[in-house]
């Protein structure tokens, strides 16, 4: 059933808190005393940031940009402010998601890994990633294989990842180009606690519950709320067309 949140931090903080109470009732389960999946992830981001400080002090080394889609960010007198140090953090944190991805998946509709098949990856391969979605049911997206590609920063998680469709999709946080709304993964609103995982639950999520005040595509988002039978026969043609077989 469609929520129609009216903005992003609605949308996120209820994918969040759903995910916290699947962690922590999982948990319990297993009679642990784990905490909440959001309380580890603060504790593994502060012991990554005192890593990073202890290596960023004994190297002051730098290194190149992994790939022109993320250059350097320049420090006032030209030279970067990321070390080679950060870069390993970066891979670390990274090689983190990946395992818990592939030991306890977010959901059976989502499946995300390194674009590189070989299990001996490079420093560059791990910043690749693609993605599937399956389309939501009791949504126009419902039977849709949806591929994505993400790439990551080289100071994730500190900054977010770049996350695009690369299957066509009719919604209106989503351009043609696979552009989902920058709101989405805006710097200053990110989070290093939400990890990929939380990422593709979200897009999922937003798939089925548009965020119709901060629309991508302004005159889709007019029809879904104008002539929403309409919308939804458009998306269902468009996920027939471009996300089935």
């Amino acid at each position: 059933m469609s929520r129609n949140y009216d903005n992003w931090e609605r949308l996120v903080g209820a994918v969040l808190q759903r995910e916290k109470d699947r962690e922590v009732a999982r948990a319990d389960s297993r009679s642990t005393s784990t905490s909440s999946s959001l309380d580890f992830g603060e504790l593994s981001l502060s012991l990554l940031i005192e890593e990073q400080n202890v290596e960023i002090e004994g190297r002051n080394s730098r290194f190149d940009t992994i790939t022109k889609d993320y250059p350097i960010h320049q420090t006032p007198a030209g030279g970067s402010n990321l070390s080679v140090g950060s870069l390993k953090g970066s891979k670390r944190w990274i090689l983190k998601e990946l395992k818990d991805i592939q030991k306890d998946p977010p959901s059976t509709l989502i499946s995300a890994g390194p674009v590189a098949e070989d299990l001996f990856y490079v420093a560059e391969d791990l910043f690749y990633w693609k993605a599937t979605i399956m389309g939501p049911m009791d949504s126009p997206y419902a039977g849709g294989v949806f591929l994505l590609s993400i790439h990551f920063p080289p100071d994730y998680p500190f900054n977010p990842p770049k996350v695009a469709f690369r299957t066509k999709v009719f919604h209106p946080n989503i351009n043609s180009n696979g552009t989902i709304c920058p709101a989405m993964f805006n710097e200053e609103q990110w989070s290093p606690i939400i990890s990929i995982s939380k990422v593709l639950l979200i897009i999922s999520a937003l798939l089925a519950d548009p965020v119709l005040d901060d629309p991508l595509v302004p005159e889709i988002a007019y029809m879904y709320k104008t002539d929403k039978n309409t919308y939804e026969a458009t998306a269902r043609r468009w996920t027939q067309k471009y996300a089935m077989g």
